[in-house]
């Protein structure tokens, strides 16, 4: 036997080189094209969002202008105003459940798809009989926010 300490002739383990980023496992191809696929959906889904909600930004503008025109005749405005409601229900509804309605229908539809009860109970009833009915008074200043709010937060059909 030798005096020598045996292990002392023992050379190093050589370790293979270390493993490279690229190219990725197939994992992370899946995963990279499950992101990306999420990516154009979610852009796909809000610029569709965006677009079907034109036309509530449109009739906002006009409404807008509608109570910038305050010196002017009340009842030509509050004609203006409903032309401006029949035209969003017809956008967002369509032509055959809106065009039919008028009166009591037409105020409970405006109820139904603004979740309320001040068109057919509150200062809405001006866009119904009382649009027609000579001498008859509305108050904008209640009716403008009401109008407003069922502009901005009616369900469509």
């Amino acid at each position: 036997m030798n005096a020598k300490d045996p292990l002392a002739a023992l050379k190093d383990i050589h370790l293979p080189p270390p493993v490279s980023w690229w190219p990725p496992a197939p994992g992370w191809w899946l995963l990279a094209f499950l992101f990306l696929a999420g990516f154009v959906a979610a852009g796909y889904f809000l610029w569709r969002f965006y677009h079907s909600r034109a036309y509530r930004r449109a009739a906002l503008r006009e409404l807008q202008i509608l109570r910038q025109a305050m010196g002017t005749d009340e009842r030509k405005r509050l004609e203006q105003l409903a032309a401006l409601v029949r035209r969003v229900a017809i956008e967002g509804c369509g032509r055959e459940q809106v065009v039919g309605l008028s009166g009591r229908p037409w105020l409970g539809f405006l109820d139904r798809t603004g979740a309320t009860t001040e068109f057919s109970r509150g200062p809405g009833r001006a866009l119904g009989e009382d649009l027609y009915r000579p001498g008859a008074a509305a108050d904008l200043e209640k009716l403008m926010p009401l109008v407003e709010t069922w502009i901005r937060r009616h369900r469509q059909c």
